[in-house]
């Protein structure tokens, strides 16, 4: 009966070392943050001066409308914030 062949392996070699790569946490575009938080902010503010001073404030003659107001605001800073990297 004839012998079988031995395979022979291969020597272990490790894989090459990793190298750390910096994180980039500068989006590139610095001015999306300050803006999206910003619009946030305003337009909080804007809804809760409405709620506070009774429909006087921001603007007596929009009345109900400043919430829409308010909201829109908002609405950018959630817009402005796609833009986020």
């Amino acid at each position: 009966m004839p012998k079988s062949r031995i395979r022979k392996k291969d020597d272990f070699t490790p894989p090459p070392a990793k190298t750390t790569t910096s994180l980039k946490l500068n989006s590139g575009r610095g001015w999306v943050a300050p803006v999206m938080l910003a619009m946030f902010l305003i337009g909080l503010a804007w809804i809760v001066m409405f709620y506070v001073s009774e429909g006087d404030l921001p603007i007596a003659a929009m009345g109900n409308w400043n919430i829409v107001c308010g909201f829109g605001f908002i609405a950018v800073g959630f817009g402005v914030s796609t833009q986020w990297k």
